[in-house]
């Protein structure tokens, strides 16, 4: 059980966005971007997804690789790669992207969108999750990039939209902010 591999390893749970994705998307070719220690890649992998884990730190890399290692886990493929440089090299069902974009350069967002839509398979889905900063919820972190009002739905014209909001959320580290959440399938 991934909650028992999480908590034997020290990780966060996986993402509930990517645990509520699961009831709806096959297992397929998935990528985790900024996969962190791999809380979610771990969990996509046990549920039969070939999942390649991402992250530009390589001691996260590192970490995730060891618990691997550990547990004999084959589908999950991690490896240090810059989510800034937009250079996917593979397609996939599913990309999720979940609290990863407000630490990039907000320069990139834009190209890094661009590749995560033109390496989804005809059919497959995207997962963001990122926060946002809007008049009424000033984001009280420093990050880097924040999404505004609407900017993901406009990314994403022409996806289906299986599921979107943009709510107040609550950091695992507890600080309360508004998020963008997305998942959306690529037209067939």
């Amino acid at each position: 059980m991934t909650a028992d591999l999480n908590g034997r390893y020290g990780l966060n749970p996986a993402h509930s966005e990517v645990v509520e994705a699961c009831k709806v998307i096959e297992p397929c070719r998935a990528l985790d971007m900024g996969c962190s220690n791999g809380r979610n890649a771990l969990y996509l992998g046990e549920r039969g997804f070939d999942v390649t884990a991402v992250d530009n730190n390589p001691g996260a890399i590192n970490s995730l690789q060891q618990i691997l290692s550990a547990e004999g886990i084959t589908n999950v493929t991690p490896r240090v790669y810059d989510i800034n440089s937009a250079a996917l090299d593979a397609d996939y069902g599913l990309i999720a992207c979940t609290v990863t974009l407000m630490f990039l350069n907000p320069a990139s967002v834009p190209a890094v969108l661009a590749d995560m839509q033109a390496h989804t398979r005809p059919g497959g889905y995207n997962l963001i999750v990122c926060a946002m900063s809007t008049p009424q919820y000033p984001c009280p972190m420093p990050f880097p990039f924040t999404l505004q009002e609407g900017q993901l739905r406009e990314a994403y014209a022409g996806w289906e939209l299986i599921k979107y909001n943009e709510e107040p959320g609550t950091m695992h580290n507890g600080a309360r902010l508004q998020f963008a959440t997305l998942l959306a399938r690529k037209p067939e």
